[in-house]
């Protein structure tokens, strides 16, 4: 076999290769899935931000929660039967808000039963979206997050402290005008998380909670464990079933990246043994 034609074999498996290990681990999650749907009765779905490698030349692309993922949970939502219970498998860093409000608001919709799961993180929207549903599963490890809202680079809350702090015949138009959206976009947000939670909780506590997570009392990228929402007041059952750890498993880091963990299996310990 001459050198050109082994050029040409190793550009056909470099795209051959990737594409068959993408599909067996699609149909290992598939598997998992249809699983947990007989376990649970319901219909699952999962909303999994992680980064992963794409195309041939395992080109990286993080992901958030924007338009295209709420079209499509919406559809799955849509073409759930009323009587189904929904699960969602919830692992995002957040995302666009208007995303993130369209899925909590058809998830909380939905007539039956609704459950969340976050076995790492569900940030910012993320957070909003487990609010939204009737029950909250966290690992006991896991976090969510505030969902005070961000202009740009900078948190809303922090752009009124500034205006408030400062002489405003120092402040620049721009930042002015920059408070004035935070403002609005604070009370926007505070309102959603209220019509989110308040037919859960009383009134008091249901405006309690919405305005402890969006007004700006940590930073946006604070952990919030399950004991600390049991602690606020949002019932959160801190286990999750185990083929959610397995699905998460077949959501791996691109391949290429060098591993910064590693340990080895526990020794079986002999009968008697200490």
């Amino acid at each position: 076999m001459s050198v050109f034609e082994l050029f040409w074999l190793f550009l056909v498996l470099s795209w051959i290769v990737p594409v068959w290990q993408r599909w067996q681990l699609i149909q290992a999650r598939r598997a998992i899935i249809r699983r947990l749907q007989r376990e649970r009765g319901s219909r699952i779905i999962t909303l999994i931000h992680r980064q992963e490698s794409m195309s041939v030349l395992g080109l990286l692309s993080r992901r958030f929660i924007d338009i295209e993922d709420s079209e499509q949970v919406l559809r799955a939502i849509r073409n759930t039967p009323k009587d189904v219970p929904i699960d969602v498998i919830l692992h995002t860093p957040g995302g666009l808000v208007l995303a993130s409000e369209q899925i909590a608001r058809a998830l909380k919709k939905h007539p039956a039963r609704t459950a969340v799961f976050i076995p790492h993180y569900a940030m910012s929207g993320g957070t909003m979206i487990a609010l939204a549903a009737d029950e909250l599963w966290m690992d006991e490890h896991a976090v969510v997050g505030p969902i005070d809202p961000q202009l740009g680079s900078y948190p809303a809350a922090s752009i009124l402290k500034v205006v408030e702090e400062k002489n405003k015949d120092k402040i620049d138009d721009r930042t002015l005008i920059m408070a004035d959206m935070a403002r609005k976009a604070m009370r926007q947000v505070e309102e959603t998380v209220y019509d989110l939670v308040r037919d859960k909780f009383p009134e008091e506590k249901a405006r309690e909670i919405a305005r402890t997570l969006t007004e700006g009392r940590w930073t946006h990228d604070y952990p919030i464990s399950c004991e600390q929402l049991n602690e606020l007041g949002v019932p959160v059952k801190c286990d999750l079933p185990p083929s959610i750890y397995q699905l998460m498993e077949l959501y791996p880091q691109p391949p290429g990246r060098r591993p910064s963990v590693t340990y080895s299996p526990l020794p079986i310990r002999e009968a008697g043994r200490e």
